[in-house]
């Protein structure tokens, strides 16, 4: 018998400790791709306007949050756990995505589970990657926690709560694809220092959230094709009005493309 979607979805996005919200993450993305979940296009129940938090770490400024040199051990570790505070938060985008937006008119048959399945999966690719880097701090004496880190993420989920394709313009199709131009540095300055097993880690994040950017598109480009749109235009308004720090340099065209954006649906935004 089949459970309830939404519900399973809302217990990952309420679940507080960051290890357990991992695990249920993984757990739903397991009974869904099951066929043991049901989503309910006719739910409306109230989303959570923020996903539960854990008491650390602290949330400050981002202009406050540590950042170390990389030729030190407690560098490499501030460093990852940056990286972790992005997993933490895209385990809730992914699944906001899929609770908030799942009902959408633009969502119809086929559509929907398409949709559905594809952002619970890659929810339980953050929680996959969430696990990893947790791993990683560990060997380096440090936990997810343990540093400051902001609250940058959820402010732009926040400003994109009442429209699908704002979001899907935003989360992975902004900031996900930022994660694309800058990993590949990161990469190297971690191989520089000696550190091969947290540049793997990066690695394998790297190249599996070319996927999730993609999926924005992909998705996108059907939200714009059912309310009759250009997907490029749509996007270049929703960024301006959406995100006002704008998009920056560098950026790794190849990576964008292999994802599916090409160079004049983003270049105009540039400085």
């Amino acid at each position: 018998m089949s459970v309830s979607a939404q519900d399973a979805i809302i217990a990952v996005l309420q679940s507080a400790e960051p290890q357990a919200k991992a695990q249920r993450a993984r757990e739903t993305a397991s009974l869904w791709d099951g066929g043991a979940l049901a989503f309910d296009p006719d739910w409306h129940d109230h989303v959570p306007d923020r996903p539960a938090r854990p008491e650390r770490p602290r949330l400050v400024p981002p202009a406050r949050v540590p950042r170390r040199r990389l030729n030190s051990e407690a560098g490499r570790a501030a460093l990852l756990h940056a990286v972790a505070h992005i997993e933490f938060n895209a385990i809730d985008l992914a699944f906001d995505m899929a609770l908030r937006f799942g009902s959408a008119a633009e969502l119809e048959g086929d559509a929907r589970h398409a949709f559905l399945t594809d952002w619970i999966r890659i929810g339980d690719d953050e929680a996959r990657h969430f696990q990893m880097v947790s791993v990683r701090l560990s060997e380096l004496g440090t936990a997810y926690g343990d540093l400051d880190a902001h609250d940058g993420l959820w402010a732009a989920a926040m400003a994109t709560s009442d429209d699908i394709a704002a979001r899907l313009a935003i989360a992975p199709l902004v900031l996900e694809a930022r994660g694309l131009d800058v990993t590949p540095g990161m990469i190297e300055r971690l191989q520089s220092a000696g550190d091969d097993d947290s540049a793997n880690i990066l690695r394998t994040i790297y190249t599996e959230e070319i996927g999730h950017v993609a999926a924005g598109r992909r998705w996108l480009d059907h939200v714009c094709e059912q309310r009759g749109e250009n997907a490029r235009e749509t996007f270049h308004r929703l960024v301006r009005e959406r995100f006002p720090g704008g998009l920056k340099l560098p950026v790794n065209a190849l990576a964008r493309a292999e994802a599916g954006l090409e160079p004049d649906f983003y270049e105009t935004l540039l400085p």
